[in-house]
């Protein structure tokens, strides 16, 4: 694949699913060099008295980390947010001005995401950035 984002910054949210892991291939296929994606995880806000906030987000981290590295991935930037994951990826693309954002469709049915709604249909329609959506591999 030829690179697209040869200079920009391409954001890709990743939940350690195998969905996920395909839009970072894909992200890594439009880059000129890996340093330009941001990997972004969010983590739902937990009662503040019953978790220590900064060691649960080094421990997810780390883990993000093996995880990209256990599948061929270099290390990367990874950022650990928390709360409603629309609003954190679109408000992170924003931040790092991102170029694109690249992301999956798991894929639901139809009832399914017009009972549930889309985090991607959602982002798509809020991100400032185009947002390259995959569909899975068949």
């Amino acid at each position: 694949m030829a690179v697209w984002m040869t200079d920009r910054i391409v954001v890709v949210p990743l939940d350690m699913s195998e969905f996920s892991l395909h839009a970072l291939e894909t992200a890594r296929d439009l880059v000129s060099d890996v340093s330009h994606i941001r990997i972004v995880h969010v983590l739902p806000t937990l009662d503040r008295s019953s978790v220590n906030y900064e060691h649960r987000n080094e421990q997810t981290g780390a883990a993000m980390s093996v995880f990209i590295q256990e599948h061929g991935y270099p290390k990367m930037s990874i950022t650990i947010l928390e709360g409603d994951p629309i609003k954190q990826i679109v408000q992170f693309a924003e931040e790092v001005a991102a170029g694109l954002i690249v992301m999956p469709s798991h894929g639901r049915g139809m009832l399914t995401e017009m009972l549930l709604g889309s985090t991607t249909y959602t982002v798509v329609r809020r991100a400032h950035c185009p947002v390259l959506v995959l569909k899975p591999k068949k």
